[in-house]
């Protein structure tokens, strides 16, 4: 099954930048997915089973180390095109 899921992290304390950029970092480096990064958050796709193991690995590295944080996430239980703009229609 293809799914794609967005997240944002929100690491509350003083220097967040790094731990933004770990979390991020763990989910571009993971096999199977693609990947887009923008402002207000991490959208990726894939296979549910790849996009869940990048989710649990960047997520537990997340709140071992940075305490506390705030993860907002959606899922999808369907292929989105992360690189195309939208199209609206009334």
């Amino acid at each position: 099954m293809y799914v794609t899921a967005e997240v944002s992290l929100y690491p509350l304390q003083e220097e967040f930048l790094p731990s933004i950029f770990a979390f991020v970092s763990s989910i571009q480096n993971s096999p199977g997915l693609e990947v887009t990064v923008n402002q207000m958050s991490t959208q990726f796709s894939g296979e549910l089973q790849n996009v869940m193991r990048a989710f649990e690995r960047a997520l537990e590295m997340s709140f071992k180390t940075q305490k506390p944080t705030v993860l907002v996430a959606k899922f999808l239980n369907s292929e989105l095109p992360l690189n195309e703009l939208p199209v609206i229609t009334a």
